[in-house]
C-alpha cells in the first residue's frame, strides 16, 4: 500500500522551542505579504492579517515522505457507444495521469524525467476543456471561470508552464466511476440520453462538450489526489461536484468528482481512510448519500442552513449548518472546530476538501457574510491544521457565482495562494 508517512523522530523533536517557532511564523508572513504585495490577485492588507492569525498557531510540520511514482490505473473495457468522449480503456503507467500542457517537450527531457512532482513548487492540476461548454446568454453557472483562474495562476506565478501544472492525460475508466454511479446514469449521460427533466435537475443543457468537460473534471480531482498523496499538498482548478448521486445529477453536478476519487484511492488500497472537507455553501449533499454505507470516508460538510437543497441529506458523518449572516470570526471559528473533530474521530490518511467560495458575502447564491479575510483565514486553517498533522490534502475549488468573472476568479485563487504558501512554508515537498 502506498501511503503518505510522516516523521519517525519522537515528539519531542518536531517541537521546536518556542523562539524558534516564532521565527519561522515572522518568516510565513513575511512570505506572504511580500508576495501580496506583487499579486493582483490578494490584497496585502487581507493577506497580512490572516498569514498573522494564521501564525499565532503555527506548528512546524513533519517532512512527509513521497513515493517514488504514482500507482497505475485500473482499466475497464470502452463501452461501444462512448465514440466521442472515450473512457479509459487502458490500464495507465506510472506516468499517464500526468502531463504538462504547457511543455510537452520540455517533459520529454532528461532534466525533467528526474524531477518528481511538488519539486517545482504547489502541484495544480488544470484542463482546458474545464471551461469548454458554451452555456446560453445569462446562465447563472459561470463556466468561462475555470479558465481565468488558470490565467490570473499564471500572472502571479502561481503556477508556472514546465514547473508545477499537471493535465490529466485520460478520462476516468468505467470501473472508477461505477464505483460511485450507477452504470445505468452513467450510460445515459455520456450518450445524451437523459430526459429534459434528469438534464433540467442538474441544470445544464447537454452536449459533447458537457460530457468531456465532466468527465475531465473527476480526472482532474483523481491527479489531484495522486499528486497530494506523492506531495502532501496539491490543488485543482476546478472541481468539488457535491451534489451529484449515484443514479442523478443536481445543482451543476453531473459525476461526483470527490466520491469517484475518494472510492478509488480506497479500492486501490492506498489508503484506509479518506475525510471530505466540504466548505462549501451548500450542503455536500450527494457526497454524504454515495458514501453513506462506507466506512472507509467520512464527511464533513460546514453550509449555510437556509440555502440549496432544501430538504437536506442526513446520511452524512458530521454536519455543521450555519445560519444566515455568519460572518468571519464565527465562521473560521466553527470550521477550525468540525475541521479538528473529525480528524481526530477518523484520522484519515488523506483529506479532499471542496474549497467553496460561495460563503463570500458577494456571491450570488451564498447567505453568509464571509470576508477575503475570512476565506483566507479558513484556507491557512484546513491546510495548517491538515499539513500540520502530516495528513495530504488534495483541494478543489468548489462552487462561486459572481458576474463579475475577474472577482469571482480572484476569490478562487485565494486557495492556490495559500496552499502555495503552506506547501513551502512547511516543507512538505
Amino acid at each position: 500500500m502506498m501511503m503518505i508517512e510522516s516523521s519517525s523522530a519522537p515528539r519531542s523533536i518536531l517541537r521546536r522551542p518556542r523562539s524558534a517557532e516564532s521565527r519561522v511564523a515572522r518568516h510565513f508572513v513575511a512570505r506572504v505579504v511580500a508576495r501580496a504585495s506583487m499579486s493582483s490577485s490578494i490584497g496585502s492588507r487581507a493577506l497580512a492579517a490572516a498569514a498573522l492569525a494564521t501564525s499565532r498557531r503555527f506548528r512546524p510540520a513533519a517532512r512527509l515522505a513521497r513515493p517514488a511514482a504514482l500507482p497505475s490505473a485500473s482499466s475497464s473495457p470502452q463501452h461501444a457507444r462512448h465514440a466521442t468522449v472515450p473512457f479509459s480503456t487502458t490500464g495507465a503507467s506510472s506516468s499517464s495521469l500526468l502531463d504538462d500542457p504547457a511543455s510537452a517537450s520540455a517533459a520529454s527531457s532528461s532534466e525533467c524525467a528526474r524531477l518528481r512532482p511538488g519539486d517545482r513548487g504547489l502541484p495544480i492540476v488544470y484542463h482546458p476543456a474545464y471551461s469548454k461548454p458554451t452555456l446560453p446568454p445569462g446562465h447563472r453557472f459561470p463556466m468561462p471561470v475555470f479558465r481565468e483562474i488558470y490565467r490570473r495562476l499564471l500572472r502571479d506565478g502561481v503556477a508556472v508552464p514546465g514547473a508545477n501544472i499537471f493535465r490529466p492525460a485520460r478520462f476516468p475508466s468505467r470501473e472508477e466511476l461505477e464505483a460511485a454511479h450507477d452504470p445505468a446514469y452513467v450510460d445515459a449521460f455520456c450518450s445524451g440520453a437523459l430526459d429534459e427533466r434528469a438534464m433540467r435537475s442538474i441544470g445544464f443543457p447537454w452536449s459533447e462538450a458537457l460530457v468531456e468537460r465532466t468527465l475531465a473534471e473527476v480526472a482532474g480531482t483523481m491527479l489531484t489526489a495522486d499528486l497530494a498523496l506523492q506531495c502532501g499538498v496539491a490543488a485543482h482548478v476546478a472541481g468539488g461536484t457535491h451534489h451529484a448521486r449515484r443514479a442523478r445529477g443536481s445543482g451543476f453536478c453531473i459525476l461526483n468528482d470527490l466520491a469517484v476519487t475518494a472510492k478509488r484511492v480506497l479500492d486501490q488500497g492506498r489508503v484506509d481512510r479518506v475525510l471530505i472537507v466540504d466548505l462549501d455553501v451548500h450542503q455536500g449533499d450527494g457526497t454524504a448519500s454515495i458514501l453513506a454505507d462506507d466506512p472507509r470516508a467520512f464527511t464533513l460538510s460546514v453550509h449555510c442552513a437556509e440555502n440549496f437543497p432544501r430538504v437536506k441529506e442526513t446520511g452524512g458523518d458530521r454536519d455543521v449548518a450555519l445560519p444566515a449572516g455568519t460572518g468571519d470570526d464565527a465562521y473560521v471559528a466553527a470550521v477550525n472546530a468540525a475541521l479538528r473533530e473529525s480528524l481526530e474521530a477518523h484520522d484519515p490518511q488523506l483529506v479532499l476538501y471542496d474549497a467553496g467560495v460561495d460563503v463570500h458575502e458577494s456571491d450570488a447564491l451564498g447567505g453568509l457574510r464571509v470576508t477575503d479575510e475570512g476565506l483566507i483565514g479558513r484556507e491557512a486553517t484546513v491546510l495548517d491544521t491538515g499539513v500540520g498533522r502530516g495528513v495530504p490534502i488534495a483541494a478543489a475549488v468548489g462552487g462561486g457565482y459572481d458576474a463579475d468573472l475577474d472577482a469571482l476568479a480572484r476569490r478562487h485563487c485565494i486557495l492556490h495562494h495559500v496552499a502555495r504558501e503552506i506547501f513551502e512554508s512547511k516543507g512538505v515537498a
